[in-house]
């Protein structure tokens, strides 16, 4: 039977691509990426988060398509169930996904401000009121999670989905020197120093500069 392949953009610059890359790793899929050349229209479009990502994440594994990184997180789950990626308990689980779908569905004001870079360093960035409301509301989820479930991770002491959606958002945190209270910080810096992730990141910093271009929106 042939390998899962999970289709991708940029590293550095995709976070839906991470996304769903890492929801399949936290799920011990054995896939293999395939990458959408950067100078694809849809997916120059995604990058400068003039539209949805249609392109990427995609997953096919065994017949079956899957794009979007919800419907791989359930897809996945329903394969691997024994991985996590949703807590057993039905209470987590509807946090869980209460937390994910909300990543998922807004904070545009930040992905505007902030967009994802991970080769980026911006000691002291200026963050727009706008942004600041939407960093507001996931420091505050965050905090909700730790209270609710004991952290380490956002569900507990296992990383879920819902770490898998907010890892670009500790990228994002890093790279514009977005400041956190401790236990924020903590938790950002943990995801970065995740296995997982720092793999992620090697491919980032290995990327070839092919996206200057793009700084209209960046």
């Amino acid at each position: 039977m042939s390998k899962a392949t999970l289709t991708i953009s940029s590293k550095n610059y995709s976070s839906w691509s991470l996304r769903g890359w890492l929801i399949c790793k936290l799920a011990g899929l054995d896939f293999e990426e395939e990458r959408v050349p950067v100078d694809d229209p849809g997916a120059r479009a995604e990058l400068l988060l003039l539209s949805p990502s249609f392109l990427v994440p995609r997953l096919v594994h065994e017949g079956v398509t899957v794009w979007d990184t919800l419907a791989i997180a359930s897809y996945l789950n329903e394969v691997f169930p024994e991985a996590g990626l949703l807590p057993p308990d039905r209470a987590a689980r509807a946090h869980c996904l209460s937390v994910s779908g909300e990543m998922h569905s807004g904070f545009a004001n930040m992905r505007s401000a902030l967009p994802m870079n991970i080769k980026g360093r911006y000691p002291g960035f200026k963050v727009w009121a706008g942004a600041q409301a939407d960093i507001d509301r996931i420091v505050a989820i965050w905090r909700g999670c730790f209270a609710a479930h004991g952290g380490p991770y956002l569900m507990g002491p296992r990383p879920t989905l819902a770490d898998a959606m907010y890892a670009p958002v500790c990228s994002r945190f890093t790279t514009y020197d977005v400041k956190l209270d401790v236990a924020c910080d903590a938790y950002r810096e943990r995801i970065m120093a995740h296995p997982v992730v720092k793999e992620w990141i090697a491919g980032a910093m290995a990327e070839p500069e092919e996206l200057e271009e793009l700084d209209a929106e960046f």
